[in-house]
């Protein structure tokens, strides 16, 4: 099987100067259009395709992406692995703003988004105890430890159906709850990756202390897009440093859907 990396994000993935022999070219999938068009190419001699979550200009809230048509377009592409990137509130005092996390788990609380391919005439049960990729995860992991970047190996990240940012209530409740960042959009990104049987890692980008902390100023999107800018050259630098060292194809995330789908 050929390797090749899907890169789901945002701020400065759109750089022509990423990929070599950049093209655009338009999606469609049974499930409608992914949120942008995909943009094809090679990093180190990797192909690699890039996909905007929220669209080029940031459009669309994080209720309204239309994640199964996302996944499925990567799919569609012969995508092997993706790497997804994401803006995350820290709950935890140790995750500073601009620190990395690579998760090993998710707690959902999303309320409306469409999570699974199989709605009508099959039912698919698919294993979520590991929901992230755990070699994806290492590399990325032992990359960012090679550059020096500020990172957590590991993580719960809680995703909540947004807009709205947390209350205070809410984010003390995740914080017992052991949830160790808090974002918009793993869920269900990540389920719909694992039914598509590919590997699926994402890189979380601290960009704030969400508003849990009494001492200061709660999370508010200034913040967030202020933090995000700063680090989008530490984003690029990591994806264009771990995808050469993606080399595998044998993987668990690939076996779960052959024996979760009935019907």
């Amino acid at each position: 099987m050929i390797i090749k990396i899907g890169i789901i994000g945002g701020s400065g993935l759109e750089d022509p100067k990423i990929l070599k022999d950049a093209k655009d070219i338009p999606a469609n999938t049974k499930f409608g259009n992914p949120s942008s068009y995909l943009t094809t190419g090679k990093i180190s001699d990797v192909d690699v395709v890039i996909l905007s979550r929220h669209g080029k200009n940031h459009s669309i809230m994080p209720g309204n992406v239309n994640y199964r048509a996302n996944i499925l377009a990567l799919k569609e592409q012969n995508c092997t692995h993706i790497i997804a990137t994401t803006a995350c509130g820290s709950l935890r005092e140790e995750i500073k703003p601009g620190h990395f996390v690579f998760c090993d788990q998710f707690i959902d609380r999303t309320t409306k988004r469409a999570s699974t391919f199989y709605d009508t005439d099959k039912v698919c049960h698919i294993p979520m105890a590991e929901p992230f990729c755990p070699k994806l995860r290492n590399i990325l992991a032992e990359t960012a430890k090679e550059m020096k970047l500020d990172h957590h190996k590991k993580g719960t990240v809680v995703t909540i159906e947004g807009p709205r940012f947390s209350t205070k209530a809410e984010s003390h409740m995740f914080r017992n709850w052991g949830a160790d960042v808090i974002n918009m959009s793993t869920v269900p990104e990540v389920v719909l990756a694992r039914e598509a049987g590919i590997c699926y890692a994402i890189a979380a980008m601290s960009t704030d202390y969400d508003c849990w902390r009494d001492s200061e100023e709660g999370v508010n999107i200034e913040m967030v897009l202020k933090t995000m800018h700063q680090n989008a050259e530490n984003v690029k630098k990591l994806i264009l440093a771990a995808i050469p060292k993606i080399k595998y194809n044998e993987c668990k995330c690939r076996e779960d859907i052959k024996t979760s789908v009935i019907g």
